[in-house]
């Protein structure tokens, strides 16, 4: 479904990410996991058509896309959960939503699926009234993931989340279900390297812009550099 070939980014003269080479499968979880500064964000907004490419290809559903702007790049069904969600704060949960489906117009699957997320997270439901601003960190979060969610995606880019830990193997979860009852593939890019590994089919590892181990997850996790590096064991 997604595919980066020898995939080069520069900031300036500063090389962010150097011959990345990575692809990600329909229906699959695929997690890129590194330290702060690896160049995992680079690659997201790569991806995006936030940052192209100085050299190399992104390819999605065998198509280039790295010349294409980011709002062409969403209807094609890719979509990013922002690192630091970045919902929109003076507007209702409600409202958030409604902003994951402003490319759509099929008015009844759009409150169809706004239903169904309500489901999946029961506390937006309870708070869709409230404006996004007053959640806390976690429930944030899940607005961040149904608001990409509410766009239809065939792809979603899952960032680093940065919350309580209880909080964050609800969010794991979560994404389990997407990947399996909406069939949504997920790649999944986190700090969390042993949640990241043990949600995930397959995984990536990054550093200093650079692919330097892959994988399926579980071989990851049991990889003796990977435990030291990330894993703290």
């Amino acid at each position: 479904m997604l595919e980066l070939r020898g995939v080069n980014v520069f900031y300036g003269a500063v090389q962010a990410l150097r011959e990345v080479s990575l692809r990600v499968d329909e229906g699959e979880i695929v997690t890129l996991i590194g330290a702060n500064g690896a160049g995992k964000s680079t690659t997201l907004m790569a991806i995006s058509g936030i940052v192209p490419p100085r050299r190399g290809e992104i390819l999605f559903e065998g198509r280039p896309i790295h010349g294409l702007a980011p709002d062409r790049i969403v209807r094609l069904g890719i979509c990013q959960v922002p690192e630091g969600r970045r919902i929109f704060p003076e507007l209702t949960v409600a409202e958030n939503l409604d902003m994951g489906a402003f490319l759509r117009r099929d008015r009844q699957g759009i409150e169809r699926d706004r239903e169904e997320l309500y489901e999946l997270f029961p506390i937006l439901h309870q708070r869709r009234h409230q404006p996004g601003g007053n959640l806390s960190g976690g429930e944030q979060q899940m607005l961040a993931i149904s608001r990409a969610l509410m766009a239809r995606p065939r792809l979603l880019d899952e960032p680093s989340m940065g919350l309580a830990p209880l909080i964050t193997r609800q969010i794991f979860e979560i994404i389990k279900t997407i990947n399996r009852e909406r069939n949504t593939t997920v790649f999944l890019v986190e700090q969390n390297a042993n949640l990241a590994l043990q949600t995930a089919d397959r995984g990536y590892v990054l550093e200093n812009g650079r692919i330097v181990l892959q994988g399926q997850a579980e071989a990851l996790l049991n990889n003796e550099n990977v435990q030291k590096a990330y894993l703290g064991i």
